[in-house]
């Protein structure tokens, strides 16, 4: 197996990281302090293929595997964790349109959201279905050639500024099976928003209930069948779950470099604290635990692009293990700049702020360890 990066992985990672450190990082604090959803930037990132990065190519999209498309978010995510995060959500709107809608509907958006001239949200969660994604409410019944839609989501991620949902709805009859997945235009009547969410971190982009109150939608914009919209989001979090990982991999390792750079200037008793030991062996774990999980969540990658039969519990495991991991990193290296690391001057709290909630979105590692322990119990015999 061959762990190093081919030439084209390097040049879209040395891209992303190009990007990350001109567009990204100089205004990531103000972003997080002002609650600024910089949308001129993601546009930016747009024209540079950022927002279709697995998209199929017969759409226009750049087609890349889920590998590649974690390298770059990885490195973007070293810019702004929030921001990179928002990224990853368009993508997987964009993937799924490009990949399972009509002709009409692929005519009048694929373009558009490739492009991140038009801009869109995820919408699983429902008030009383986190976990339980297959339980949600919100109903798509069919009157004519229109669905009327009635429910409401939260947590929604760009609600309120973007302009195309995914809308999982149920057509159908109870459980995972009455499922459908819907493309509706942010901005048809009878859709509500609710407040922008007062969050701990992800500060760079708004969070909101969205409200569906009959709201009237083609029947051709149904993507793929009727009631195949739950088999739809779980691919759709198969992906997911490395992209959240790979944004914790990235806040991570920048965390990681900004500690050791405190470590060599930072004085205390007469010598850099990088001489003394102790924090010689925190930087050392923080490394390794860091190598480990990179490479589970491009193993994870590799088993997705492959269609491996268990690429659902790889990128479980990977989406458990690089969160946890991820989090641990930011919160050492906040303990290595001491007070400094927080206050809001220096990045830290913000790593630590912005990378605390990928243990709990596209499953909570709960749920990954759920995934994970079923796999394990149903076939004594696997090796992974």
């Amino acid at each position: 197996m061959d762990f190093e990066l081919n030439e084209d992985q390097v040049a879209f990672a040395d891209m992303a990281t190009a990007f990350a450190k001109t567009e990204l990082e100089p205004f990531a604090a103000k972003w997080d302090e002002e609650h600024f959803f910089p949308v001129d930037v993601i546009r930016k990132a747009g024209e540079m293929g950022f927002a279709s990065l697995y998209s199929p190519e017969s759409a226009g999209g750049l087609g890349l595997p889920r590998l590649d498309a974690s390298i770059i978010f990885e490195r973007l995510s070293m810019g702004c964790t929030s921001t990179t995060a928002y990224l990853t959500i368009h993508n997987m709107v964009t993937w799924m349109v490009t990949s399972f809608a009509r002709q009409e509907v692929l005519d009048k958006y694929a373009e558009s959201l490739i492009s991140a001239q038009l801009l869109g949200s995820y919408c699983l969660t429902e008030p009383n279905s986190g976990s339980d994604a297959a339980s949600l409410k919100t109903s798509a019944v069919r009157e004519g050639d229109h669905y009327i839609l009635n429910g409401s989501k939260v947590f929604i991620s760009g609600a309120g500024s973007t302009d195309v949902l995914v809308v999982m709805a149920r057509t159908g009859r109870a459980g995972a099976r009455g499922v459908s997945a819907i493309v509706v235009d942010a901005h048809s009547e009878g859709i509500s928003y609710g407040r922008c969410e007062d969050k701990m971190g992800w500060n760079s982009q708004p969070t909101r209930m969205i409200s569906f109150d009959n709201v009237k939608v083609p029947v051709e914009n149904l993507l793929s069948e009727e009631g195949e919209g739950f088999v739809l989001a779980m691919k759709g979090l198969d992906g997911g779950r490395i992209n959240i990982a790979s944004c914790s991999i990235g806040t991570a390792q920048q965390a990681l470099n900004q500690a050791r750079a405190y470590m060599l200037e930072r004085k205390q008793f007469g010598k850099n604290i990088g001489e003394f030991q102790g924090l010689q062996f925190r930087l050392a774990d923080m490394a390794t635990e860091l190598v480990a999980a990179r490479q589970l969540v491009r193993l994870a990658a590799s088993k997705l692009d492959l269609q491996h039969p268990d690429a659902t519990t790889y990128c479980a495991m990977a989406k458990r293990y690089a969160t946890d991991v991820g989090f641990k990193i930011c919160d050492d290296a906040l303990q290595i700049f001491g007070g400094y690391g927080y206050i809001k001057e220096y990045p830290l709290e913000r790593h630590l702020r912005d990378s605390r909630v990928h243990r709990i979105l596209e499953g909570t590692n709960e749920i990954m360890r759920v995934i994970i322990g079923r796999r394990l119990l149903a076939d004594t015999h696997s090796e992974f």
